[in-house]
């Protein structure tokens, strides 16, 4: 198990997700609100191309947390975030965490995800119990 100290890095976890993404993910979540899955139509309402669902960029970053705690979900006991930007296919995402406390088996994690210098995830908190 993974053992950490006020200030250490998790590890980046870096995931570039295809054009496609959307529209598997439109399918397993059931949100098939055409700005993810229908270029000509988010265009239409102003925005560049289809755009990445929010909560699939949140799973990004609750899987750098799981991955840094040894791959167990379980040790992801809480996890907050701000959506502050829309992420885009076809674009790397970066998530990175700084640990900001330690207490006994409880680990305080502050973390951001980027997408093309754009944070879209920002003030994210998340509560590992290793």
């Amino acid at each position: 198990m993974a053992e950490f100290s006020s200030g250490d890095s998790l590890p980046e976890l870096r995931v570039t997700p295809d054009k496609y993404l959307p529209h598997r993910y439109a399918g397993a979540s059931g949100d098939f609100n055409p700005i993810h899955i229908d270029k000509e139509f988010a265009q239409a309402v102003g925005l560049p191309g289809t755009i990445l669902h929010g909560l699939y960029t949140m799973a990004q970053v609750a899987r750098a947390h799981t991955d840094a705690a040894g791959g167990d979900p379980r040790a992801l006991k809480r996890l907050s975030v701000q959506f502050r930007g829309m992420g885009m296919p076809e674009q790397e995402i970066d998530v990175s965490g700084t640990v900001r406390e330690v207490d006994g088996s409880r680990v305080v994690v502050d973390t951001v995800a980027e997408q093309a210098g754009n944070q879209v995830i920002r003030n994210a908190e998340a509560e590992l119990e290793i």
